[in-house]
């Protein structure tokens, strides 16, 4: 259904600058907490008229094909979001960028198969390279956050998978994916093969193929020699790599919006990544090269002897809480595996009542993904003025009577200052054990997602709480 004879042509252009405007402000919007709930819907309005427009004044045929199509995803996307819990929200990032690199593989293709061609040859050899370099980036994307999903939801052990010569394999995969780049154009360059039958009538299909295997294993083995201690940061890179897919799809279709919309994903990714392992004291290259974290659980190494945990139980927790004048509460993913932020809140809420200052103190790589405590709390309406990122509170510490840490491990291990020679030396931390007291809620003495000790545990100054956040939670809150 085409209205350009019904409104003037300048109405896709209008509804495209409109939407990036809308798409500008949701990610500023998305940058502070008290504001990412406005942020959001800058986003959901500039989505829908996006689409709209390009439904409209951009497709003129298979109407019924679009209908369906927007159908069943409207389906599958409401069923997901109703059954996906907070803690599965990693996973879910990560999935849903492998199907943005599915996309871009899937129009790369339909693009070369449907493309005509022409009389310019500079013109198609510019469109066989956005093509190329699509499926490069779709294929990578895809693979690459399947494992991520896999990794992420436990289906795949976070251990990285150091094959010998790895280095060595991951540039032999670069070369060839160039190379086959170059095969790809110069084939493509002689059109359509006079009396072949079917796709192999299509001059540059074949190294196409192998490039798009090429790319499949690169995003496998790129994502498979990450530890899990690095998985923040390889879900951040990932949408990164999504809004650079999207950006592709936009070249090869010539599409403004997705090319403007693709380029803020991707730069916004990058720049996230780039906090990330600042946060983490390490550098991109390193991430993506691997090797770093295992899957976590076993004794890791140590320093020798740690010494003796003092174990504590849920009344004598309440009791140094209600008698503290601040207190610090340091969110980990074990607080979002227990479901416990909705009786972290009540208990803030009733320390809060009684004039105890609660604050929170969130690692930039806290859980799972950036920014996962902040939704957990979010989700559990803790007060935002009460939340602040590491680099704000850390210095505070020395006045806090009572640090809570949920579930946390790395963000909080004294090695990463003290122990030149730890897997984790010089990330930031935080640092809770300079407080009067420490209570740490754990399961078990089992190390974190990087695989290293944490004296933190062993400090004379630390209380060790064993035993489900969410069921140990709801005992000192009976106990307040």
């Amino acid at each position: 259904m085409n209205l350009d004879t019904i409104l003037p042509g300048t109405m896709l252009p209008m509804a495209y600058v409109l939407a990036t405007i809308l798409f500008i402000l949701a990610l500023g919007g998305l940058s502070n907490q008290e504001t990412a709930r406005r942020g959001n819907w800058y986003g959901i309005i500039g989505m829908a008229i996006a689409f709209a427009a390009t439904v409209l004044w951009e497709v003129d045929a298979n109407g019924i094909e679009l209908a369906v199509a927007m159908f069943l995803g409207g389906i599958i996307g409401l069923v997901a979001a109703a059954r996906v819990q907070m803690t599965q929200m990693p996973e879910l990032v990560a999935i849903l960028h492998s199907l943005v690199g599915l996309a871009a593989v899937a129009v790369g293709y339909a693009n070369f198969l449907g493309h005509e061609g022409g009389h310019d040859a500079a013109m198609k050899t510019i469109h066989d390279i956005e093509t190329y370099v699509g499926v490069l980036i779709g294929a990578v994307t895809f693979s690459g956050s399947v494992i991520a999903f896999g990794k992420l939801s436990g289906r795949i052990g976070g251990k990285p998978l150091t094959l010998p010569g790895r280095h060595w394999l991951n540039l032999l995969l670069l070369l060839g994916a160039i190379w086959f780049g170059i095969e790809f154009v110069q084939q493509s360059a002689a059109g359509v093969t006079a009396g072949a039958p079917g796709l192999a009538g299509h001059a540059g299909f074949l190294p196409l193929i192998v490039m798009t295997v090429i790319a499949l294993l690169f995003g496998i083995h790129m994502v498979m020699a990450i530890g899990g201690a690095d998985m923040p940061v390889v879900v951040s890179m990932l949408n990164s790599y999504s809004g650079w897919a999207a950006s592709a799809i936009g070249f090869m279709l010539g599409n403004d919006l997705l090319i403007v919309t693709g380029a803020l994903v991707g730069s916004s990714g990058a720049i996230l990544s780039y906090i990330m392992c600042r946060a983490m004291n390490r550098k991109f290259l390193n991430v993506i090269a691997g090797g770093f974290g295992t899957g976590g659980g076993g004794a890791a190494a140590g320093s020798g002897e740690q010494g003796e945990v003092v174990p504590i139980e849920a009344e004598e927790t309440a009791g140094l809480l209600e008698s503290a004048k601040e207190v610090m509460i340091i969110p980990g993913y074990g607080m979002a595996v227990a479901q416990a932020q909705h009786v972290v809140n009540e208990i803030t809420r009733k320390l809060r009542d009684q004039g105890v200052n609660v604050r929170f103190g969130i690692h930039p790589v806290a859980g799972r993904m950036p920014g996962h405590m902040n939704v957990l709390l979010a989700e559990a309406k803790v007060p935002y003025d009460i939340v602040f990122e590491m680099d704000e509170i850390n210095d505070d510490f020395p006045d806090v009577d009572v640090s809570v840490v949920i579930g946390a491990n790395d963000i909080v291990n004294p090695s990463a200052l003290e122990e030149p020679d730890s897997p984790i030396a010089g990330m930031p931390v935080l640092e809770c054990w300079k407080g009067k007291t420490t209570i740490v809620l754990k399961r078990s003495m089992a190390t974190g997602y990087a695989g290293v000790q944490n004296p933190l545990f062993f400090k004379d100054n630390t209380r060790m709480l064993f035993g489900d956040a969410r069921e140990t939670l709801e005992a000192v809150n009976q106990a307040l």
